[in-house]
């Protein structure tokens, strides 16, 4: 039988130098700074990742193409997020990061009056009162990648502008990139069992 040459997830880093650099731009939602790819001839089959001040150095073995490398890139940083939201946001952390989510995508016309954390919203990921101009996020989202998060958020917060989901609605969540990765994410939660499923996207 062949051994498996596919690569690896490796939790540290190597501590064999890098035989080359490159730096690409990171991914709105995934991380802060650039992503910086370090290709090395002494690593076979891993694949690592961590932070470095406000860049993420991605390691991986030289042989790799470059389709490879973008796949193991995406890979790695969504596992480098999924790590540190599990360090759990506050209630005031989570509405600063609501307000800048509103301003980055929304041009800041989405004004929440408050965002919080609950635990007894278990049939939907999150809710918004309009009229209340309260935004409540489901502690399931807690220890998922940042982006999913975010995308929730950002769902949220166009409810506080079009309450339903008709397509006007589908327009203002057009401007937040992950959109569309964020909720096969959640569709894939959803398909093991943990909630019900995400309003249906309008057809193109």
């Amino acid at each position: 039988m062949s051994a498996d040459r596919s690569p690896r997830l490796a939790g540290e880093t190597s501590s064999h130098s890098a035989a080359r650099t490159r730096g690409v731009q990171s991914p709105p939602g995934r991380g802060p700074g650039a992503v910086e790819v370090r290709r090395s001839t002494r690593r076979r089959r891993t694949v690592s990742a961590y932070r470095e001040g406000d860049r993420t150095i991605v390691l991986i073995p030289a042989r790799m193409s470059e389709a490879e490398e973008q796949r193991w890139v995406g890979v790695m940083l969504d596992k480098l997020a999924a790590q540190e939201s599990k360090r759990m946001l506050g209630d005031a952390e989570l509405a600063d990061r609501a307000e800048w989510l509103s301003e980055q995508y929304l041009a800041g016309r989405a004004r929440p009056a408050s965002v919080r954390w609950v635990t007894n919203q278990n049939t939907r990921w999150g809710s918004c009162t309009p009229s209340e101009g309260s935004i409540r996020l489901s502690h399931r989202l807690q220890g998922m990648p940042e982006y999913v998060v975010d995308y929730v958020l950002v769902h949220e917060l166009a409810h506080l502008l079009v309450p339903g989901h008709g397509r006007r609605f589908w327009q203002l969540l057009e401007s937040y990139p992950r959109t569309e990765r964020a909720r096969g994410y959640l569709e894939g939660v959803v398909a093991a069992g943990r909630l019900p499923h995400l309003p249906p996207a309008p057809a193109e």
